[in-house]
This record gives C-alpha cells, sequence and structure tokens, in this order.
C-alpha cells in the first residue's frame, strides 16, 4: 500500500515530468496502454453452483481468477507481494470477510483496505492501487470493480490457490489489460480517513477517478 507520507513525493514526481514534457499529456497514463485500475470492470458470470467456486492467484502474472470447474467467471490483474515482502504461496481459504476495513498500525494507520479477504493471519485481499509490477507488502491489492465483486462473489470456506502460475495466465490471463495507477494523482488524505471512502466503494467508485 501507499503510505500518506509518500503522496507528496508522488505527485511532484508527476508534475515535473508533465511540465518537462516527459510525458505527453499528464492524462495518457489514464487512456493510454497503462489505464488506472479505477476504470477497470470485469465482467462477472453467475455461478451454477456457488460451493463449487474457488479462487487462485498467480503472482508471477499478477492475476487473480474467480473458477467454478474450469470456467473461469472473473478475471482481473492485481498486484502482489514484493521479493522482500512476498504474498505467501499455497492452498488457503478466505475465513474473513470486511468491508469497511482500515490500517491499525503504523505507518498509514487509517489507510482504507475496503473489500478485506483474509486467508492468513495479516494477510488479505483487498481494494488498493495496482502496478504492474510486484509492490505490496504481501497482500494482494485489488481494483476497486474487481473487489467489489470478488467480494460478493466468495464465502467464509471459499478455496484460494495461490502460486508462481496458473493454466489460465496462458489463456484469458493474456488478454487482461495493464493497470498502472503509479502516475495517478494522490486523492486528499482527509478523503481516504473520510466514511465517503467506504460510501463511494459501495458503488463501484474510488474518488473522482
Amino acid at each position: 500500500m501507499r503510505f500518506p507520507r509518500q503522496f507528496h513525493k508522488i505527485a511532484i514526481r508527476v508534475a515535473l515530468a508533465c511540465g518537462l514534457g516527459l510525458l505527453a499529456s499528464c492524462t495518457t497514463a489514464k487512456v493510454g496502454r497503462h489505464p488506472y485500475s479505477t476504470t477497470y470492470d470485469p465482467p462477472l458470470l453467475q455461478a451454477n453452483n456457488p460451493s463449487a467456486v474457488k479462487v487462485k492467484l498467480s503472482t508471477g502474472a499478477q492475476r487473480v481468477y474467480l473458477v467454478e470447474g474450469d470456467r473461469v467467471l472473473l478475471a482481473s490483474p492485481c498486484s502482489v507481494g514484493t521479493a522482500k515482502d512476498p504474498t505467501p504461496h499455497g492452498h488457503f481459504k478466505i475465513y474473513s470477510k470486511t468491508f469497511q476495513r482500515r490500517r491499525v498500525s503504523q505507518p498509514g494507520a487509517g489507510y482504507p483496505m475496503t473489500y478485506w479477504m483474509e486467508f492468513k493471519t495479516a494477510y488479505g485481499m483487498h481494494w488498493g492501487f495496482v502496478k504492474p509490477y510486484p509492490c505490496t507488502h504481501g497482500c494482494v491489492r485489488l481494483p476497486i470493480k474487481t473487489a467489489q465483486k470478488l467480494f460478493s462473489a466468495v464465502r467464509p470456506g471459499t478455496p484460494l490457490h495461490i502460486a508462481t502460475s496458473h493454466p489460465e495466465d496462458a489463456t484469458v490471463g493474456k488478454s487482461l489489460p495493464i493497470l498502472d495507477d503509479g502516475p495517478m494523482p494522490d486523492p486528499p488524505w482527509n478523503y481516504m480517513i473520510s466514511q465517503q471512502v467506504f460510501t463511494d466503494a459501495a458503488k463501484g467508485k474510488f474518488y473522482t477517478y
């Protein structure tokens, strides 16, 4: 996750890049090859048997798949842990779901981790800024609409298999877009700690992006 003390540094770098002409325009990151995750809205197919649904997570491809047998119900880019703080591999179960969750430790206490789906103590899938490379402390960041739809489709006990790769990487995973929230202007901290962030998330949106 990004912490508040880093917000101004990122904003300054983006502003300088735009001013120096290093970017074609300040909007190309949103509509070009690397769109923001807030614009991504993956289709969700309904399961025939909800009890047969499971989640597959590919750390190598940074892809998450909701599947029922061989049928992919949802596929989305995501962000996983770095080599220093990797996302754990193995077979897990999602045992806890919390829509309105916030970080409790420092730095970044109060930071929203909306649509939290915990699969191991202190590890979960949740909304977060997505980048095209591993960038988390072990959790799995999801685009806001992906998080909303996945949260609605899983239940306590839903299996989760995390591995370096899955067969879906070579099929549906290859057609997914590259998402990059790195150039995204930082939202105000007073928004991040407000109830509005959860009100917006319930609608599948984040701030004004």
